[in-house]
Order: C-alpha cells, then structure tokens, then sequence
C-alpha cells in the first residue's frame, strides 16, 4: 500500500544533523524530502541605516532576540567604523543567543544577561532591573510588536533599529517545483511562494504549516490547509507531518490502493 504523497518540500534550510526526526520520515514512509528555504534575510546597507537617524553609540545597552541579529549587528558596527565600548551592556532572551556573543565580543557575565527559560516575560523583567539603560532593539523589516508592548509598559527608554529584512528566495526557472506536499513556517514563506508562482494550483498538493500566524496567512491566500500544528497531540511540524502521512497510508490500506 502506498502513499500518493511521494515528494515534499520543506521551507526551512536543511537540518545540520543527520539526527533530524525528517529524514527518520522519509525513511520510514518512503517519501522524498527537499529543504528550501522561501524566504532568506539580507542586511540594510549602511546608508540605509544611516537614513533611521540612530547613532548606535548614544546606547548603553542592546537588545537581541535572535542569533541573526547579533551577525547583523556588529555586520553594520564593522560597516560603519564603530568600536563599540566594553561597557556596552547584552540582553538576551536566550542563554544561546548570549553565549553567541562570544563570536563577536569577549564574554563577560556581569555585562551579559539572558532569561534563564528562554521566555520573553523573564527578558522583560530582567530589563526592567536596568531601567537606566537606553537600550537599542535591532529587528527585522517584518517583526512582531508583543516585546515592544510589554518594554513600553515598563516604560523603558528603547529604540527599534532595523537593521535587516526578510525577502523572497526566488526559484530558478531550472528549478523544478514536482511536490505533493509543501510545509510552510512563516507567513513570508506564503508570500514568496504566490510571488514565484503568481498562477499557483493547489489542486492535489497538501499544505502544512506551524503557528497560528501561517495558518492565517495560507487561509487568506484562498489556500487548503491540510496539516496545521502545534496541536495538542502534535506540538512539533514532524509530530504533524508524522501522524498525517500514518493516516493517509491506513486510508490507502482501507481503500485498497
């Protein structure tokens, strides 16, 4: 018996470790997996920046909520001839992200702080400890507001700085796009994909994607929702992709196929 979902495309790059519950699947469904990334993040250019009007040393502090940020970062620091001071404070929402410093700057605890659980309310209340800071955010074009929000009912002195973007991975036209099933992890990926494929046909193609924001942005885009997670029984992509191909096979088992 077997399966009508033979090749998928996941949006994301390829997982670094062979240890990746996909190529368990793909193994055990006998199903082919691509990795592709839909979206990719560009830097702003200094004269881009430039144009915000912010001067990255009148900042006692920064911000970073993610390891792209910290490479654009002291990309653009590098770009604009600006030493940045020892006593220039991090705050991060990880202990990962902190510990990435490292590559860029000598890691010293007392001018490092992260939330110990990862939490964005942990990171906020830590900033709060510091209300003296002027702190500087670098964040994407496209971000969510939540941390701002909650920063700004603290009334801490911050400024966002955009110093990156997320923009279209454009295929190839020697690329082939033969797939059954796309996944999907952010509404950009969408987006990216009606830009390539203006004449896009779900058809017989299954769609899955993760969080609630994606959901939203396939529903709006006229498209089937086949696969959506998290969901209590399960709360990864695999788990969904997973439990959905199980299904589909004991279907084509019951039907014969």
């Amino acid at each position: 018996m077997a399966l009508n979902i033979k090749k998928l495309l996941v949006s994301q790059p390829k997982p670094a470790s062979d240890k990746s519950p996909y190529f368990d699947i793909a193994e055990k469904y006998g199903v082919e997996i691509d990795f592709r990334p839909f979206i990719k993040v560009e830097p702003v250019s200094s004269k881009e920046f430039r144009q915000q009007r912010i001067t990255i040393l009148d900042y006692t502090a920064v911000v970073f909520t993610a390891r792209t940020a910290i490479d654009h970062f002291f990309h653009l620091c590098e770009e604009l001839r600006v030493t940045i001071p020892e006593t220039m404070k991090y705050f991060c929402m990880t202990e990962a992200i902190a510990v990435y410093l490292q590559k860029y700057t000598v890691y010293r605890k007392r001018k490092i702080f992260f939330a110990q659980t990862g939490k964005q309310e942990e990171l906020v209340t830590i900033i709060g400890k510091h209300p003296k800071e002027k702190y500087l955010i670098p964040v994407s074009d496209v971000h969510k507001e939540d941390l701002f929000q909650q920063l700004d009912a603290k009334k801490i002195d911050y400024t966002k700085a955009v110093m990156y973007r997320t923009v279209s991975n454009d295929f190839s036209e020697d690329e082939k796009f033969d797939y059954d099933m796309l996944l999907f992890f952010s509404p950009s990926g969408i987006a990216s994909l009606l830009k390539n494929f203006p004449d896009f046909q779900q058809d017989d193609i299954r769609i899955g994607c993760f969080g609630p924001t994606t959901a939203k942005a396939v529903r709006e885009a006229g498209l089937r929702l086949d696969v959506e997670a998290p969901s209590p029984e399960a709360p990864s992509m695999t788990a969904a992709l997973e439990l959905y191909l199980k299904k589909e096979l004991a279907k084509n088992k019951k039907n014969g196929k």
